[in-house]
């Protein structure tokens, strides 16, 4: 398998875009053209590639969308042999996620690491429904006002704006608009430098790992020292530091997704989280174990953990009677829990909970909240008198270099600065090259990146700011159409979700499973009988023979049937029906007693086992089948049907026959179990438990019931 992924690769990247393939940026999807499909097949050399045997299509497109619309330092970035996902909103890796549908072997191949195993979907809901599973929802955030018609559609909540706790004196300016990238970053630059010379401390949002990375570059190149805050795993580990220090004079910090990183910017610097970091910085290596087992080299020795922080963080050092108590504090907590003995998790909790104000009854705790309070103090004499500077120099001013899909996103990134009063500034560097505005512009923002000639020079029209306040309205309507036709399909889901979840319920609590199995073995006599007889077939055509063979292959203990038997109990079909259903029961506590005669107890951990197995299994092979649906579906609205009743109705028949399924599978398995009492291991695995024997395939040779 994983050979045919990076042979995919390697036609992909031998394609070319527009001769191959076409790509729809706004659908995140790619064509093969029929150029494409003729070199492929030629190349491969298979005659289809849709062939169900093989299935080179699914590949070749999936090594196109990974080489054109899943880009590295944007989409995810590489640690070791690892591609890991950034998450788009909050710049953040999404540790432990994979694409489906083979698009991460896809991308792991473009990349030449070794390729891992595809995941299997065991249970899926989308966030709308996972969140109406509450019975009380509410939520509070800065910027819900632009997003208040989706939380009124889909989760039927009013949005109410609360005013500020102090005036809001930011002063946002407007958008400077550039034709093209070269010349929006040069600006960028200019007014970072700008910024800077009066002191002021600068944040920089950007909307990918790659962009902040070049950014980076030219701020080097233009002697500006500057901090980088992106989901690069070096980074990552230094993201309080970073923020801690963002609103010092002078400083400049370039973030990928500035929304969410959970610390405000406080002008001057962050005295409590500085004080916090050092406290950390004396305290961990005297109480946290060492890492075993974790770096092996025969050639230099494995790194020592260090939780030293740079000194340039620090506004003073610290006076020798703070540093006492600090040492006495760090020695108290070394003997009471044990010098190196704590694993660093708990160590970080710890600390954490030493550096709130939750009351405490540790003297430990005490101790170190005390040398806590006492650095704090230290450090905001002189952030107190550095936030004086900053606020007479204008504040925290942020810097945007592209609109997000989302006018939230801008809002948060803007809401940074202005935090309580204090004065601050934003300002918008865009370019007509940008994603947002290149895919979803439109005709009239392409008709005047022709119109502008000049690359560096800013363009300032207000049917231009309105055409990018237009754009911008659009994706966000796009993705709420996209999000809203998602709950949609899911809400057909979320039904069967619910049914599924409470069987499986019902198997996992209750203490005797048998008035459950005896409804299943009533209801698989009904559809043995439906669908060998049938409901409305005249008498005289009564088939018992074929009857009788169907149900002694689903149960043995029914091997005294003749249909001279089922004739004289048969005067209608509702009393062969009572009969058959009552020969069901009879044979399931039959079967009960011989299994606890046996092994006492054994039947009830049986009927558990193969309930919950049965359910996961065919559920877990139900949302595959229902993906399928979900994409078949979307043709039909060329046959003027409705792509979402269709997948109603089709869905509804998928579930029906899967519920069907597992009363069969898990009847006929109890029906079958013969426990074996083996002493020999090797024979256990070998013989084992019957109990998972796998129905008939049919219940009758006409209908697959």
């Amino acid at each position: 398998m994983s050979e045919q992924y990076y042979k995919a690769a390697k036609i992909a990247t031998a394609f070319e875009r527009d001769i191959h393939y076409t790509v729809d940026e706004k659908q995140k999807n790619v064509l093969l053209t029929e150029q494409g499909y003729a070199d492929a097949e030629e190349i491969l050399e298979v005659k289809d590639l849709y062939d169900p045997r093989e299935q080179w299509a699914s590949f070749i497109i999936n090594a196109i969308k990974a080489k054109e619309l899943f880009l590295r330092d944007v989409n995810y970035i590489i640690r070791g042999k690892e591609v890991l996902i950034v998450d788009e909103f909050s710049g953040r890796v999404m540790q432990g996620r994979r694409w489906s549908d083979g698009l991460h072997q896809a991308v792991e191949a473009k990349e030449n690491l070794p390729i891992q195993n595809e995941t299997v979907t065991l249970a899926s809901i989308s966030y709308q429904n996972f969140f109406l599973q509450f019975p009380k929802l509410c939520g509070m955030t800065g910027t819900a006002a632009t997003e208040s018609s989706e939380f009124e559609s889909i989760y039927k909540l009013k949005v109410t704006i609360v005013p500020t706790n102090k005036p809001m004196i930011r002063k946002d300016d407007s958008d400077v608009v550039f034709r093209a990238t070269t010349g929006k970053r040069q600006a960028v630059v200019v007014e970072i430098s700008r910024m800077n010379k009066t002191g002021r401390p600068v944040l920089v949002g950007t909307t990918s790992v790659e962009q902040s990375d070049l950014l980076s570059t030219q701020l080097r190149e233009a002697g500006i020292p500057h901090e980088v805050l992106n989901a690069k795993p070096e980074n990552v580990e230094r993201e309080a530091e970073i923020v801690a220090q963002s609103g010092r004079l002078g400083a400049v910090t370039i973030a990928t997704n500035m929304a969410g990183r959970g610390t405000d910017i406080i002008l001057g610097g962050n005295a409590e989280f500085m004080a916090r970091l050092k406290l950390r910085e004396l305290l961990m290596p005297s109480v946290v174990k060492p890492a075993e087992g974790v770096f092996i080299s025969v050639k230099k020795a494995p790194p020592k953990k260090t939780w030293k922080v740079s000194e340039s963080l620090f506004p003073c050092t610290l006076s020798q009677e703070t540093a006492k108590v600090v040492e006495e504090a760090v020695q108290l907590a070394a003997s009471s829990w044990g010098r190196r003995s704590l694993p660093e998790l708990e160590a970080e909790e710890r600390l954490s909970y030493a550096c709130e104000k939750g009351p405490t009854q540790d003297e430990v705790i005490a101790k170190l909240r005390h040398s806590f309070l006492e650095i704090a103090k230290e450090y905001k004499a002189y952030t107190e008198e550095e936030k004086k500077k900053v606020v007479v120099a204008g504040g925290l001013h942020v810097v945007g270099t592209e609109r997000h899909e989302s006018r939230r996103i801008d809002n948060q990134l803007r809401g940074r600065s202005g935090r309580q009063g204090d004065p601050g500034s934003t300002r918008f560097f865009l370019s007509l090259e940008d994603n947002i505005f290149r895919i979803f512009g439109g005709d009239r923002i392409q008709g005047m990146m022709r119109a502008f000639r000049v690359e560096d020079l800013p363009i300032e029209s207000k049917m231009l700011t309105k055409a990018l306040d237009e754009a911008q309205r659009k994706v966000e309507n796009y993705f709420f159409d996209i999000r809203k036709q998602l709950f949609e399909y899911d809400e057909v889901l979320n039904s069967q979700r619910d049914r599924v979840y409470t069987e499986r319920r019902r198997a996992l609590e209750s203490e005797d499973l048998q008035s459950l199995l005896i409804e299943y073995a009533e209801l698989t006599i009904d559809d043995i009988l439906e669908a060998n007889i049938g409901s409305d077939a005249p008498k005289e055509n009564w088939d018992f023979e074929k009857l009788i063979a169907k149900l002694q292959q689903y149960c043995y203990l029914l091997n005294d049937l003749t249909p001279d038997l089922l004739a004289s109990k048969s005067s209608s079909y509702e009393d062969l029906r009572d009969y058959l259903r009552l020969r069901g029961r009879e044979a399931y506590l039959q079967k009960r007693d011989i299994v606890d005669r046996e092994a006492p107890g054994l039947m009830k951990e049986a009927e558990r086992f193969l309930i919950l197995s049965n359910i996961d299994r065919l559920w877990k092979e139900h949302l595959q089948a229902l993906k399928f649906v979900q994409q078949a579906v979307g043709l039909r609205g060329y046959a003027q049907r409705d792509p979402l009743i269709e997948y109603k109705l089709e869905g509804y028949n998928l579930f029906i026959e899967m519920m069907a399924q597992i009363r069969r599978n898990v009847i006929y398995s109890i029906y079958q179990f013969k426990p074996v009492m083996v002493k020999d291991p090797a024979k256990t695995r070998k013989d084992g438990p019957n109990g998972s024997v796998p129905p008939p395939s049919s219940v009758s040779s006409e209908a697959k019931v």
